[in-house]
């Protein structure tokens, strides 16, 4: 069991760390508060955008280069291709984050309307150079079959961001405050609060090399010892190597900017209608509420709803690679059964337990825990359409599909903009204008995959036990744990309510998944305590 969750923790690593990054802005807003928050917005932003294409995209482009080339034995080259796309991505980091430095003050006053942003986009910069060398590192060890180590890695750095941010960020707020005591504006504190929760990130950055640095030390004598056994017919030159990681780069990284680009392009059309609308003052405080906390807690619902689906999708690949198109489709049922379940009772008691989750995020501020709750009840069907994204769009990608994925996406995100722009600048609805757009994206997103993969592979999805059944089961669930939060809540508070109510609420949703047939004994002995459940089952008939 305990090397199975090992095994599991290395191969999420990365849905693990997205939970994390979330997770970073909720703790961050208690300490920098919400005006804070909105000014890292676009400095964080801006650094994921950035380190999609840097990290993320490059490491999946060098890691298959090099992983192809070691399988061949084919050393020397796959050394040659670390070496150039080393230099290759430094080059490009460096120009990221010099064009970050020269246009800050543009992306600050003009794209997003917060000029006391500046700073915190400064301390990007950095930021950015520092994570090109860590997406060629991973790349390197994933191109050796080192997963554990890029898994250790990513842990590490999002462990010390949460660290540092959250440090770094006090320590900048606290000085901020004596700063705007002398020049008599409140804001200075927020936005030195920000400049030092970026520092943090640029720190945690810092710590991820070194981490990599060492283990790099380590292992590399014993790599190069492998030149020996070296049976390239001939040398690739750098030239032809830097075309290969373009074309692999290029395709994700384009797919991987335009489904997370929205959130800065919304800021600037949030700040535009507040602005417009007399409520400029408030702009930045709403913004941080709506990115550092609802925006976070439906993200870590998404992405963990994400995380029990991550494991077919390798799966699904291989067996299309293999032409096994009978245990592939099998797979995909699986993975769209996976997803309801998970995602379906995250939205519907993330809606149910609405207040008293926003009262753990707020406090005691009575206005904003309603202002949020009602939020994330408007909002919980994002979880849902993210998850069925997530999935249609790694498979199409798995698939080779990449020109479709890329289409797809640019589409969702044109109809998301021209609707922001019409529920923002002309009707002027605020976060419920973002959210209705939002939903468009993602509904749009989700259906064009689903057809997509309809149109590829000709798959039948099974509504009852695959679609129905889970959310019949999710919404009876729900009201059960809405009763428990009413009942419960004046009596032992906020945490323990959430922790009675959502204990209660699985055990009982579990149960109608086996009344229901969704689930049997093979799933159950996946789940903590399914002995439990399998033992009940057998009793009382139901299995």
């Amino acid at each position: 069991m305990a090397g199975n969750l090992k095994n599991r923790m290395v191969f999420s690593a990365e849905l693990v760390s997205y939970i994390l990054l979330f997770f970073l802005r909720i703790p961050l807003s208690r300490v920098i508060g919400d005006a804070g928050v909105g000014l890292f917005a676009p400095a964080f932003e801006v650094f994921i955008l950035t380190t999609l294409v840097i990290s993320f995209a490059m490491s999946r482009a060098i890691s298959g280069i090099i992983r192809y080339r070691v399988k061949r034995e084919r050393f020397r080259n796959a050394r040659k291709a670390f070496r150039t796309a080393f230099l290759m991505n430094l080059t490009l980091g460096g120009i990221l984050a010099l064009f970050l430095l020269f246009l800050s003050f543009w992306i600050a006053d003009i794209l997003v309307l917060e000029q006391l942003s500046r700073m915190a986009i400064l301390a990007a910069a950095p930021s950015i150079f520092l994570a090109a060398i860590v997406g060629i590192f991973r790349g390197y060890f994933n191109g050796y079959g080192m997963t554990v180590i890029v898994a250790h890695s990513q842990y590490f750095e999002k462990i010390a961001m949460i660290i540092g941010a959250v440090f770094v960020g006090r320590v900048f707020y606290a000085y901020g405050e004596k700063v705007a005591a002398l020049k008599h504006l409140e804001a200075h504190a927020y936005a030195y609060g920000a400049l030092g929760a970026m520092l943090g990130v640029m720190i945690s950055q810092v710590i991820a090399i070194l981490h990599l640095l060492l283990c790099y030390i380590i292992y590399a004598g014993a790599l190069n010892g492998r030149h020996g056994q070296d049976n390239s017919r001939r040398a690739e030159t750098r030239f032809e190597l830097q075309r290969l990681l373009l074309v692999n780069l290029l395709p994700l990284a384009l797919v991987a900017v335009l489904s997370n680009l929205f959130m800065l392009i919304d800021q600037r059309f949030f700040n535009y209608s507040l602005n417009v609308s007399g409520q400029g003052e408030v702009r930045t405080a709403q913004w941080g509420c709506y990115y550092g906390k609802f925006a976070a807690l439906l993200g870590m619902g998404a992405a963990f709803a994400c995380l029990f689906v991550h494991g077919h999708i390798g799966k699904i690949g291989r067996a299309y690679e293999h032409e096994e198109y009978r245990s592939m489709r099998e797979q995909i049922g699986r993975a769209v059964r996976n997803t309801s379940i998970a995602a379906f009772p995250i939205a519907v008691f993330l809606a149910a337990l609405a207040k008293p989750l926003a009262g753990c995020c707020y406090g005691r501020a009575t206005a904003q825990i309603t202002v949020l709750a009602g939020w994330l009840q408007k909002g919980v069907a994002l979880i849902i359409l993210f998850a069925f994204s997530f999935l249609f769009g790694q498979l199409l990608y798995q698939l080779r599909f990449v020109r479709e994925l890329f289409l797809m996406v640019a589409a969702s995100l044109l109809i998301h903009l021209l609707f922001v722009w019409v529920f923002m600048r002309q009707m002027h609805m605020g976060v419920d204008g973002l959210l209705c757009a939002l939903i468009l994206f993602y509904g749009i997103y989700m259906v064009c995959g689903f057809l997509l993969m309809n149109r590829h592979i000709k798959y039948r999805i099974d509504w009852f036990s695959g679609v129905l059944f889970p959310f019949a089961a999710a919404a009876v669930s729900g009201v059960a744990v809405y009763l428990i939060a009413i009942a419960v809540v004046d009596l032992v508070g906020n945490v323990v309510t959430l922790l009675i109510a959502l204990f209660v609420g699985l055990l009982f949703y579990i149960f109608l998944l086996m009344l229901l047939r969704v689930i049997g004994e093979t799933e159950l002995h996946e789940i903590p305590l399914g002995f439990l459940f399998i033992l009940l089952g057998r009793n009382i008939g139901i299995l």
